[in-house]
Order: C-alpha cells, then sequence, then structure tokens
C-alpha cells in the first residue's frame, strides 16, 4: 500500500518536472515538436499526384455555412475521404478561426459531419447577428473612413440581409444612413446603380473639402459660436467680433437643385 503510494508520489513529480521542462523550452502545455506530436492527422495520405487548392480564407468572420461550402467545392474531388477534408480544412482558416482549429481535441471528431457541426456552432453567432434593413439604415460613416470606404463596408454588409434587398430599395436604405451634407445631393442619384450613388458620394465629399460645400456640421458649430456669444468680460469676444466670412458662401453653392451635382 505505502509503495502504491510513493509511485502515485513519484509518477506526479516527473509529471510535473516534464511540464516545467517543457514550458522552459517555450512549448507550453503541448507534448513537444516531432512531427507526430504537431500534426492533428499523421495518419492522412495524400493521393498520387494530389494538389493542395488555394484555398478562400475564413478569419471568423461572416457565415461559417457559407465558408463549409466553399471549402467542399473546392476539395469536391475528395467526396468520400472524409480524413482527408477534415485534414485540409485548417488550411482554409486564418486568423482567430485558426487557432480555434488548432486547439481542438480532434478525438472528438470521427467524422467530418463532426468537425462541420462543431465550426458552425462556434461561429453561429455571425449568422445570428445578421443585419437587417433597419441596421443598415443606422450604419453611419465612421471619421476614420472616407465615403467611398463607407460606402463598401455598407454594401458588404446589405448584401448579408435576408431576404436580399433589390438594388432599388438598397439605394433608399443607404440614403436613409447618411448625414445631411450628403442626403441631400445623393437624392439626385435614386434610380441609379449603386455605382453611381458611391461616384456622386465622393463628388459631395471633394467638394466639402475643397468648401464649395459648406458643411452642416460645422454650420451648426458656427452658429452655436454666435449663440453662446457674450459681450466683452473676461476676455470673450463679443457677437460682432466672431468672423462673419463663416457665413459668406455662394448662395449658389449652399443651394444647389439636387438634381444636377455637377453645378458644384
Amino acid at each position: 500500500m505505502v509503495k502504491n503510494e510513493e509511485h502515485e508520489e513519484m509518477t506526479k513529480k516527473m509529471k510535473s518536472l516534464e511540464h516545467s521542462i517543457r514550458d522552459m523550452q517555450g512549448l507550453g502545455g503541448h507534448k513537444g515538436i516531432s512531427f507526430s506530436d504537431l500534426c492533428m492527422f499523421p495518419h492522412v495520405h495524400l493521393p498520387a499526384g494530389f494538389k493542395t487548392p488555394k484555398f478562400e480564407k475564413y478569419d471568423c468572420h461572416g457565415d461559417p455555412i457559407a465558408q463549409l461550402k466553399r471549402y467542399c467545392n473546392q476539395l469536391r474531388g475528395a467526396e468520400g475521404k472524409e480524413e482527408l477534408l477534415m485534414a485540409y480544412f485548417g488550411e482554409s482558416l486564418v486568423g482567430i478561426a485558426s487557432e480555434w482549429f488548432i486547439d481542438q481535441d480532434i478525438t472528438n471528431w470521427h467524422t467530418w459531419d463532426d468537425l462541420a457541426r462543431c465550426f458552425v456552432q462556434q461561429f453561429q453567432y455571425n449568422i445570428d447577428i445578421v443585419p437587417d434593413r433597419s441596421s443598415l439604415a443606422n450604419m453611419r460613416k465612421k471619421t476614420t473612413e472616407n465615403f467611398h470606404e463607407h460606402a463598401i463596408r455598407w454594401r458588404e454588409q446589405a448584401a448579408r440581409v435576408k431576404p436580399p434587398m433589390k438594388e432599388s430599395e438598397m439605394i433608399d436604405v443607404f440614403l436613409q444612413a447618411q448625414e445631411p451634407d450628403y442626403f441631400h445631393y445623393l437624392l439626385s442619384a435614386v434610380g441609379n446603380t449603386f455605382a453611381e450613388v458611391i461616384k456622386v458620394g465622393e463628388m459631395v465629399e471633394n467638394d466639402i473639402k475643397s468648401g464649395k460645400i459648406v458643411s452642416q456640421a460645422a454650420l451648426k458649430a458656427t452658429t452655436q459660436v454666435l449663440q453662446n456669444g457674450s459681450g466683452n468680460i473676461g476676455g470673450k469676444k463679443r457677437r460682432e467680433d466672431v468672423p462673419t466670412t463663416l457665413f459668406s458662401f455662394p448662395s449658389s453653392t449652399i443651394f444647389c437643385p439636387i438634381h444636377s451635382i455637377s453645378c458644384f
């Protein structure tokens, strides 16, 4: 009885020592760095002449089921070879999705269906938070992006809406997401393609930068300065001291007809 206890205690110490050595070697909790230790599917043999496709990478964003479809389409010649499907699935992943795959205990995956089901469950949130028309209408342009980047980001999200939107509806919702500086001028693009809407938006953006169009946000800020202006007490400027040139812009610039952006 005593010998058994001593043996168990010695075994625990040996395992603890092995773990400490691995940590010092930078291996963490991994067994080792041999091929058999690192390869998740060491017993899978590639068919003669097999060439690894250039997989479209999944980075944990987007529909996981759509990724499975793309992967299976690229490996359609491997139908029935489940071990091959499972072994190469990691090649279609990148970033967080790849880290998730590497950390999995493959003994829980007896078939391709097991792997696929586990993958979908892990990234199911991408399906659950699919944007709808309401969220798209509130998707504003970030201060760090230009109009073209904003439009492309918005369009990518719009493509995920179910049921799909027709282009005319898409443009209507896109306009709802725009700030006043853009909204009125983009009305001129209604009835055109989304690409034309982007072109008009870029023109408006350039004219705002050049001063041909006065930004509504800047105009509002200036108005606030005038309204809050007080006397000369405390070194504050009087209302009449605020430069009036902030308001001296050509009326044709501000009130340009929305049906013709070319007047800028």
